[in-house]
Order: structure tokens, then sequence, then C-alpha cells
């Protein structure tokens, strides 16, 4: 249903439908989520938490996951907790004696050949009349296999002629056997997987490691973590190297342009206010750091740093004109504070639609704004003070290193 025609949100319908689902008798799993379309398109809709159990030993792998799967419930914010891997099913498993099969004349093919066609049936025979065809099939009667003991006495002959009871080569036993087994890199694999409700991602999974360390962990067996943990920390891992990349790529912009290394590293300096923004606005909205938030604070950077790049451009203009230093970084933060206070004010109220935006989706795009937002209003009120600081006590240096210079005889003053 759109978000418009509900009056709740959908993670208090997924509530209501877990408890309505969880109380029905016979109900062993359940699992309500409410994903938007734009965190499906970014994290792929799965479970929140999905901690993988590799192990060749499907006993200890499955033993193992379900202390997993406890330590995982007792941590709150963690919802539909369970175990990929389906509950065995009861079989029937026949264990061939192969030396003394084989002493008789017996081998696993005959054995398995004989029994499928006793108990699963034999239908490559068809009977036609009047053009129809039918499949003829071959098989015990049903009273002749219902029991275990019947399977014993199935009757199999040998390469040689003769008939041996299968009772007679083999033990039969009832078991357990795995409805499915999954792989990851060729290793069998079963998953704890749990959503996340009421928390942040990352708080929960911490305490989940926390609780994770004090089990230990069975011979043959590894972990691995999986879902949106594992997307989340690739995501991250890219958006950091386009950071740093973007900081680096600026930075040389910067120099090309003012054919200089100084000036654009004093301009830098606006890049970390402006994130200390962002974590004051997270700190009061509580938003958390997510992808999109990321990309906000990746889009800030390069926002930022043009009220600084105005200010000290205009600085230099004035000093080439001939104005003493402290009188250029006056006279430049006077007259550039209305174009760098309507630069910034134009992209705060730019992203004030985004921040508080109902619609489908706006759970994931009101960081965005937030981020934005957060940056702009610290970072570009304290440039319009540091900048021309930095600027004039950098530049302050250099010059009175000049004024203090001996002057050589017979050079021009």
């Amino acid at each position: 249903m759109d978000k418009e025609k509900r009056n709740r949100p959908a993670k208090a319908i997924s509530d209501t439908l877990r408890n309505k689902v969880m109380a029905l008798p016979g109900v062993e799993k359940y699992s309500a989520s409410a994903v938007s379309a734009v965190q499906k398109a970014f994290l792929g809709g799965g479970k929140a938490i999905s901690i993988e159990v590799l192990g060749h030993d499907l006993k200890a792998t499955n033993e193992f996951a379900e202390k997993i799967r406890r330590a995982v419930e007792g941590v709150p914010g963690t919802v539909d907790v369970s175990i990929s891997r389906k509950r065995p099913r009861p079989e029937i498993r026949v264990r061939l004696d192969r030396d003394k099969a084989a002493s008789l004349g017996l081998n696993v093919a005959l054995v398995a050949d004989a029994l499928r066609t006793n108990y699963y049936g034999f239908d490559d025979t068809k009977f036609r009349e009047a053009g129809d065809d039918f499949d003829i099939e071959l098989r015990l009667k049903e009273g002749e296999r219902r029991s275990i003991r019947q399977i014993g006495e199935t009757t199999i002959m040998t390469l040689t002629g003769q008939n041996i009871k299968l009772r007679n080569v083999a033990s039969i036993e009832e078991t357990f056997g795995p409805v499915e087994i999954a792989r990851k890199n060729r290793v069998r694999v079963t998953r704890v997987q749990a959503g996340v409700q009421g928390r942040v991602l990352g708080d929960v999974v911490r305490d989940i490691r926390a609780r994770m360390k004090l089990l230990d962990v069975p011979s043959g067996v590894s972990i691995e973590w999986g879902g949106e943990v594992e997307e989340q920390r690739k995501a991250f891992n890219d958006l950091t190297l386009l950071l740093i990349l973007g900081a680096i790529l600026v930075y040389m912009v910067m120099a090309g342009g003012f054919e200089d290394f100084t000036d654009p590293f004093i301009i830098m300096f606006s890049v970390p206010v402006a994130f200390v923004g962002v974590i004051w606005a997270f700190a009061l909205t509580a938003t958390p750091l997510n992808v999109i938030s990321f990309i906000g604070v990746i889009m800030l950077m390069g926002i930022s740093v043009k009220n600084a790049i105005v200010l000290v451009d205009y600085t230099k203009q004035l000093r080439a004109n001939g104005m003493a230093l402290y009188d250029a970084v006056i006279t430049g933060g006077k007259t550039r504070l209305r174009p760098v206070l309507m630069t910034s004010f134009t992209t705060i109220f730019g992203m004030v639609p985004l921040v508080l935006s109902k619609g489908e989706g706006s759970e994931i795009w009101n960081a965005l704004g937030i981020t934005v937002i957060g940056g702009l209003l610290v970072g570009g009120f304290v440039t319009l003070i540091l900048v021309p600081l930095l600027y004039s006590l950098v530049h302050g240096r250099g010059l009175k290193k000049e004024l203090n210079e001996p002057i050589r005889v017979g050079e021009p003053v």
C-alpha cells in the first residue's frame, strides 16, 4: 500500500503481522521486512544480518549455527532470527559391506538399481492399444514395502546369477538427512539470518560480535559475514577510496588554478570543519552513517571548498593590486561575505525539501539532505573565520621572513 494511503509506518505494520502470525499454531519460521525500493536497489533488500557457518561436517555446523542463533536472539534490535538450512527429514540409509558384497559378485550399482526398481518403480515399458500409449510401472506391492525389515528381504541377483538377500550384505537403519545442501566456494554453508529493527545496524552487529567471541568455534568450522553487513562494508570501502581520490583531485585542480601549493592547502582546511558539522547534524537528528549519507559527505567535500576559494582568490587579487596583507584579508572578508552566504544558503534551502520529504523512499534520502545541510551550516560560517585567519598566519610569516632578510651590498633595494 502506498505511504499516503496508510496511517501507520511499514515497520509498525510488519510488527503487527509478526505477532499475529507467530501466535498461530504450527508456525516455526516467519520473516517480515519493510524495505523501500531505493534500499532494495542499493543493498539488495535481503536480511540485514547474515552469519555464514562453513564446514563439511553437517552435524557440527548445525549445532554451532544453533548456538549462534540463540546468541543473536538475545541481542536487542534483532527480529526474525532463523537458520537457512531446513530441518533434516527422516530417511532410511543402507550401508553396504563392500568387501563382502564383492566376494559374492555384488556392487553398489546392482544394489541401488534393485532398490530403485522395487520401491520407486521401473516404467521403461509401454502398453499400446488403439493408438494410445500407457506406461507400465513395475515395483513391489504396497504390502511388501511398508517396513524396514522388508527392505532387508529384497532379493538381488549377483553377477554370477545367484539371488542374495540384502540383509546379508548391508545394514539398514533409520536416520535423518538434509533436505538440501548449500555451498559457497565448494564448502558446505548454513546461514544464521536476522533482521534489524529499532536500532542501528552497526550497534547490533557490534553486540553480536561481542557475544560470538564467547563461543568456541569447532574444528573445521569457519565463520563469515554476509547480508547487508557485508554489502555495507564493501560499499564503505569503495566510498572511502572515492573520498580520498576526491580530496586529491580537488587539491590538484586548485593547485593548477592558483599555480601555488600553499593556498590550496589553506582552502582544504574548510573540509574537516564541514565534517564536524555533519557529525553534529547526525547527533541532533539521530541519523546513522549509511551509504546515502556517505555519498552526501563526498558531495560536501566539493561544495564546502567553494566558499574558501572565493575568499582566497579575492584576497590574492587585492594583494596583487598592492594592498597590504592584513588589509587585503579584512577587505576580502567584508566584500565576499554576501556571495559566500548566498551560495551557502541556496544549497541549504535546496536541500530542505529533501529533508522534509515524506514520500516513498524518503527515509533513505532524508540522510543526504541532513548531511549537506549540517556540513554547510557549520562549515560555511567557520570558513569565514578560519580561512582568513590561516591565510594571514601563513603569508604573514612569509612576509615577515622577507622583511627580516639582510640587504646585500650592490643589490638594488
